[in-house]
This record gives structure tokens, sequence and C-alpha cells, in this order.
């Protein structure tokens, strides 16, 4: 991109719980920071101002960044939506950030940090999608996550997908396993998030937000957009 330096939008989904909305506030806060850009925060759905009324406020070039952890409806429709009814159908859209592998070792540290140990069967919640490709990279997260930690994981959805968080923590108990952890696939608090701790499991992990790790992911999303031939 030449003229002015772009603003990164960083696109969340958004909640009523005031947890999860200052923790938004954080992450927008601690990406400017490392990155030294300037950073503006909109929301994809429940609150206001939508990400296609903040990219209208911008002067300038803009890299929205969707803090998603896979790109479903919100991320291939909404944000699209909101921007060209906004006039910034210009606006570079990158990839969500649940590819990135930083994410999934903060999932990891979080797993220990609720409890973890070496030898638990694992289950990975996310929100869920209707999204075939978006339950795809769920998929791939919890294979990786796997990897990293030498332990069966299975997927589990709270709100939309097969099967439940619930459900899977059962399935791994029948199949043999003592003690099964719920490792979040989730990036802020919120009722996703409250909702595990019905699931049935030895220990839940907190959400992946507030860590560094995720904000870098954020900066790196933005610099491959801006210097694609440096990254």
């Amino acid at each position: 991109m030449s003229g002015p330096d772009p603003t990164l939008l960083l696109a969340v989904h958004g909640t009523r719980d005031p947890r999860g909305t200052a923790v938004a506030h954080g992450l927008a806060r601690r990406v400017a920071a490392l990155g030294g850009m300037p950073v503006r925060l909109g929301f994809a759905d429940v609150l206001a101002p939508d990400v296609g009324e903040v990219a209208g406020a911008i002067t300038g070039p803009v890299v929205v960044v969707p803090a998603f952890l896979a790109a479903g409806y919100h991320v291939r429709v909404d944000i699209p939506a909101q921007l060209a009814r906004a006039g910034r159908a210009d606006a570079r859209v990158t990839e969500a950030l649940g590819s990135d592998p930083r994410l999934v070792a903060t999932a990891a540290r979080r797993l220990r940090r609720a409890g973890y140990r070496p030898g638990d069967a694992v289950v990975l919640a996310a929100a869920g999608s209707s999204d075939p490709a978006a339950r795809a990279e769920v998929a791939d997260a919890a294979d990786r996550l796997a990897r990293e930690l030498f332990a069966p994981v299975r997927v589990g959805y709270i709100a939309t997908g097969a099967p439940t968080v619930a459900d899977a923590v059962a399935g791994l108990r029948a199949a043999g396993h003592r003690r099964v952890a719920v490792g979040s696939w989730l990036l802020a608090p919120g009722l996703f998030h409250t909702r595990l701790s019905g699931s049935g499991a030895d220990a839940v992990a907190a959400p992946l937000c507030p860590d560094d790790a995720v904000a870098d992911a954020v900066v790196a999303r933005f610099r491959a957009a801006v210097l694609p031939a440096a990254v």
C-alpha cells in the first residue's frame, strides 16, 4: 500500500458481557502498543459501532483483522457486507486468527494453568458454525493441539454443531479416559465460556485472551497484508 499509513481495524464479535468487551478493548490497546500502528475497534455483531461504521470514519487505507478463530459467516459475509454498506469495500480483510500457531500454544498454556495433567484427554471447545469450512478449521486446530500436548483431542461445540462439549466429554470417558480437560477455543469470556462449567470436565481452561501471543498474531496478519513480500 502507498500513501497514508493504513489503520488496523480489529473486528471482534461483540458480547453483552462487560468482561468480554473489556478484553476486546484491551486487545486493541495491546496490538497498538506492540505494532505501533493506529488501531480501531469494530463489532461484527451484538454491539455498535459495527465494522463498516468504524471503517467509514477512517481517512486512508484500512486493513481489517477479524479477531475470530475460524472464517465462518461473520468473517465471510457480515464483515464484507458492513464494509460495502459504508462505502469501504476497498478495505483489505485478512484471514481469521485461528491458523496462527501461537494460538494453539496459548490454548495449551491455558489448559496447563487450569489443571491439565499429562495423560488427560482433551475436548477443544469452540462456539460452532454451520459452515463446514469453519468446522474444518476448528478440527485442524484440535489436531495441532493434540500434537502440542501428545494427547487425544476431540472437538466439542457450545452453540452450533455436534457433538456438544458435554457429549464430547462423556464420549471420552466412555472410551476409558479417567480425566478429561476442556480447552477453550474462545478469545474472551462471555456466555459461551460460562457454559463450559457444566460440561462435566475435570478442568476447564480460560479463554485465550488476554495474552500477548494473540496480539502478536493480529499484528502479523496486519503486516502480511501491508508488506506481503517482507513476511
